[in-house]
């Protein structure tokens, strides 16, 4: 579990031009007039369909095609991260991230051009890296456009005080969004004492008085240092040709100069440890939780393979020792650990979350003794197999999507070299059990741990951490394996989509859709849906069926429930299988060769569960702690209290929706014998929808499906239940959650449309400039560019198909004392738009945008997988897509601002804010 400090859905936008760049380059290097022809780029070496190459001015560049998505990802990793700071600039890199998507003269406005082009963009800071990425439609133009904004904030961003000044809040509301997360507060905490001088100490998100203090020109000073070709890799994967490509690099990239600096040698090395320590928190709070960190080697040395089987052998649930040792003894909810792969010695961390009513000292000495028992138990053979088949498993998939492998390299790269991730593949293959023992000896030691308390000893178990070796020599002649199977050229239009899918009706009812494809590495994504019961029969019935569904895959007759995690990870397969008062879904991730036998498997969790009555109490326990973790969260106080508005079913209706009270109450009341009888009396496959997607043998599937699910019926009939908007007035209310440094605001109304209605192409766009895209929608610009209120900050509209109920949400994360500043500017944007509406140039921007992003999720084999199988219920085939695509394309200002007139009204928008509101108003007052 890697937490780092990412820009998921928000990144900075200019707000104001500042013509900043660095001293060696005076124009946009893809607008630069070149005097004299660039030297060619010099191929460096090639692994597993990725080959190096490196610029004249020493970018390195990772070409990695893939015919068998209809998408390109574009990733530039910056040797940058929370260890290069100084003192006083603490979170300067993180921050730097935001300003960096805030423009440069050539691309003033980066979210309005991401959202033009349906991207999927992102940026993210760690310890030793930072990276820009987007994913978007693969086609020569939008290539070219990402090149030449990836070269030209390189190194002409406006890294401009005005924008720093509204973005510091931004980035401030991030950190206290951190700061209501005991987890993440502790895990800081424990990382803090864990480390005497290196920076792997300090959080990437920063200090809050240096994320408010930092000087401009020190930022700029950090951007013109670290932010240069010579630092830097970029990241080519997907749907290219990779000598246009590679032209078209040394086009945007190649007329950047080297620059003249020397970047700093990093050399602060930490001490060995020589004895325990120790760190408390004390916070509001629902939980207890205990953590423990060893300091590892670094993920280029040869023992860290080992020391990542032995975290999983640890950690892994339900097979880990951590597991076994406090979850199923009922000392602790949850349990895991987590191996960090830095460049410099890292850290390997257990974490458990006990409830409030049991003792955490308890808790903790049983995860120590875990540790300890290593020396007198070491890891069984058996034990190092599955954690190494868990780990290879998750790298193989991985290597099934151009996308995910352009990604994670960035994590190799920040560690030394991209080759490394290969690297450490093959390592984690040749682990032993004596190659873990031997690390969990050497370094799982009570005076190389941070933990409790100071113990003295006259003879200390000290671990001498070994420094990283030199990578360039490590990887040099490292050649790789044979290439994965590569995917043919998909076209991922609606028509070419409808004409290769085939659908049938297996004899028991059961509906089949199936679209065989050549993938890379020959990957299939499956999801099955299997639906049961009626309003009548499932009256005070949700939280037996969600534990009749949450109990599926804990043991059949023939395997238990560490069995079929074993057999899944030799299978290379995710599957998730839940269930809920109505359905059961399952999803599964595998390859060709393995889908028939991850079928059968499957069958038999659906057919024959056992439900164990340990992992019945278990799961209790862990939804109770999960419920209790929520209790003073404003997010979840907030959507709690505004679903039990907006949705007022009756307490008998498996639709009702319970306070945290009442929902830990019927869990308590919950009977195993009621979740058995459940299942017998509703499960079976008659009313049943699956989708395949990928590489398959379409009549081999076909005959299994109808093998394994044709005789399994439903006991009883299914009705769907209709829903029904709810006639409530307007609620307007905030909500206390005390000690919460960070708010939440949310808004929401509920209105009869269906998406047949004319009106329903105009909203979907409509929204998606009010509230979506990259940014760059009226509340982004807003609240988070303009003001800088929210660090997220965004809107939904979604319209029923079966039942004619629309519902428009909006929300925001925000400081406290910020809550009637946040919804004025809010309600100011809701306003303009239905007075004011939308300009022709919004409009041609974003149905740009809006259909290159419904061409990017159908490139992806999981959506297709869900989408053709709610489709199969709904009866409707991808020509809706089409027809709705159509009228997007179609669509002008006019029919868009009537649209909004006619349904978005704002005296009628339910508002919830919750957050420590009485704490502000004191703070305000003094």
């Amino acid at each position: 579990m890697k937490k780092r400090y990412a820009l998921f859905l928000w990144v900075g936008l200019s707000g104001a031009v500042y013509a900043q760049q660095t001293a060696s380059v005076s124009t946009s290097p893809a607008t630069t007039t070149q005097q004299k022809e660039l030297p060619s780029p010099k191929k460096i070496t090639s692994v597993e369909g990725i080959t190096e190459y490196q610029l004249d001015n020493g970018l390195r560049v990772l070409l990695f095609p893939d015919e068998s998505k209809q998408t390109i990802t574009v990733n530039v990793t910056y040797l940058v991260g929370s260890k290069h700071e100084n003192y006083g600039e603490t979170g300067m890199a993180h921050l730097l991230e935001h300003l960096v998507f805030k423009g440069t003269p050539k691309h003033p406005n980066i979210p309005q051009e991401l959202t033009e082009r349906g991207a999927r963009p992102n940026g993210t800071t760690w310890t030793d890296r930072t990276n820009y990425f987007e994913t978007f439609n693969a086609t020569e133009d939008n290539l070219r456009w990402a090149l030449d904004l990836e070269s030209d904030r390189m190194v002409n961003s406006f890294i401009a005080k005005e924008d720093l000044e509204s973005e510091m809040t931004v980035v401030r509301n991030e950190f206290e969004s951190g700061e209501n997360s005991p987890f993440r507060v502790l895990m800081q905490r424990t990382m803090s004492a864990a480390y005497d001088w290196h920076n792997y100490g300090k959080s990437t998100i920063g200090a809050r008085a240096d994320i408010e203090n930092v000087d401009i020109d020190r930022l700029q000073a950090f951007y013109k240092k670290y932010y240069q070709p010579d630092n830097a890799v970029l990241v080519v994967a997907g749907k290219f040709d990779e000598e246009k490509t590679l032209a078209m690099v040394n086009e945007f990239f190649g007329p950047i100069p080297r620059p003249e600096r020397e970047l700093p040698k990093m050399y602060t090395f930490d001490p060995v440890k020589d004895g325990e320590r120790t760190v408390t928190v004390r916070r509001v709070g629902d939980v207890q939780l205990v953590m423990a960190a060893y300091h590892i080697p670094p993920g280029s040395h040869e023992d860290y393979a080992a020391v990542q089987v032995l975290s999983r052998v640890l950690g892994a649930n339900p097979s880990g020792r951590l597991y076994k040792s406090l979850v199923d003894t009922k000392k602790a909810t949850s349990a895991s650990s987590s191996s960090y792969e830095w460049k410099d010695p890292g850290l390997l961390m257990a974490f458990a979350q006990v409830l409030k009513e049991k003792d955490l000292e308890e808790a903790k000495e049983a995860m120590l003794a875990t540790f300890e028992d290593l020396s007198t138990n070491p890891p069984t053979e058996d034990e190092v197999e599955k954690a190494k088949n868990e780990i290879l498993k998750q790298t193989e998939l991985m290597l099934n999507s151009s996308e995910r492998v352009g990604l994670a390299l960035s994590e190799a790269i920040g560690t030394g070299d991209w080759r490394l991730f290969f690297l450490n593949r093959d390592r984690v293959e040749a682990v032993t059990a004596d190659d873990v023992k031997r690390v969990a000896s050497k370094y799982m030691v009570p005076d190389n741990r941070t933990v409790g308390m100071f113990i003295p000893t006259e003879q200390p178990l000290r671990a001498e951490i070994p420094a990283a070796p030199n990578v360039a020599e490590l990887v040099k002649d490292y050649k790789g394996r044979e290439l994965v199977a590569a995917g043919e050229n998909f076209d991922p239009s609606p028509a070419n989509i409808e004409s290769r899918t085939v659908r049938t009706t297996l004899s028991n009812g059961m509906e089949l859709a199936m679209l065989p494809k050549k993938t890379r590495g020959e990957s299939v994504e499956a999801r099955m849906v299997f639906r049961f019961g009626d309003l009548e029969s499932l009256q005070d019935k949700a939280t037996v069926a969600s534990f009749a569904g949450g109990l599926l895959n804990k043991g059949t007759s023939s395997h238990t429930r560490e069995e079929i995690k074993s057999r899944l990870d030799k299978l290379k397969a995710n599957v998730y299988v839940g269930g809920g008062a109505s359905s059961a879904i399952v999803n599964i991730t595998t390859t060709r060769p393995n889908l028939p036998e991850v079928m059968k498997l499957v069958a038999e969790m659906l057919q024959d569960p056992i439900f164990p009555e340990d992992e019945f109490e278990k799961a209790k326990a862990e939804r109770i702690s999960g419920i209790e973790s929520q209790r003073s969260e404003p997010q979840a106080v907030a959507f709690n209290r505004m679903q039990r508005h907006t949705s007022p079913y009756e307490k008998s209706d498996p639709r009702y929706v319970g306070t945290f009270d009442e929902s830990i109450e019927d869990i308590n009341a919950v009977s195993l014998d009621q979740v058995k009888e459940f299942y017998k009396n509703f499960y079976g496959g008659s009313n049943g929808t699956m989708a395949v997607v990928g590489d398959f043998d379409k009549d081999e599937i076909e005959s299994l499906t109808e093998e394994l699910f044709a005789d399994w019926k439903n006991p009883g009939k299914y009705t769907r239940m209709e829903s029904r908007m709810a006639d409530v007035k307007p609620l307007r209310e905030n909500m206390e959650t005390p000690d919460k440094a960070n708010a939440f605001f949310v808004s929401t109304y509920q209105f009869e449309m269906d998406d047949s209605h004319d009106d329903y192409a105009a909203l979907v766009l409509g929204n998606y400039m009010l509230g979506g895209g990259f940014l760059n929608s009226r509340l982004a610009t807003r609240i988070r560019q303009k003001e800088g209120l929210s660090y997220g900050v965004g809107s939904n509209f979604s319209a029923g198909t079966l039942d004619p109920i629309a519902n428009f949400m909006a929300y925001a994360i925000y400081a406290p004392e910020n809550a009637d500043k946040l919804e004025a500017a809010y309600f100011e944007e809701i306003q303009k738009v239905v007075t004011e509406g939308f300009s022709e140039d919004e409009v041609k921007a974003a149905k740009s945008g809006w259909l290159q992003s419904r061409t990017v999720s159908r490139a992806q084999d999981s959506y297709l997988s869900s989408a053709l199988n709610n489709y199969l219920y709904l009866d409707r085939k991808m020509e809706w897509d089409a027809e709705l695509e159509e009228k997007i394309e179609g669509l002008t200002a006019e029919d868009i601002n009537g649209a909004m007139q006619r349904h978005l009204n704002p005296d009628a928008m339910h508002v919830i804010k919750a957050g420590d509101f009485a704490k502000a108003k004191q703070t305000a007052e003094n």
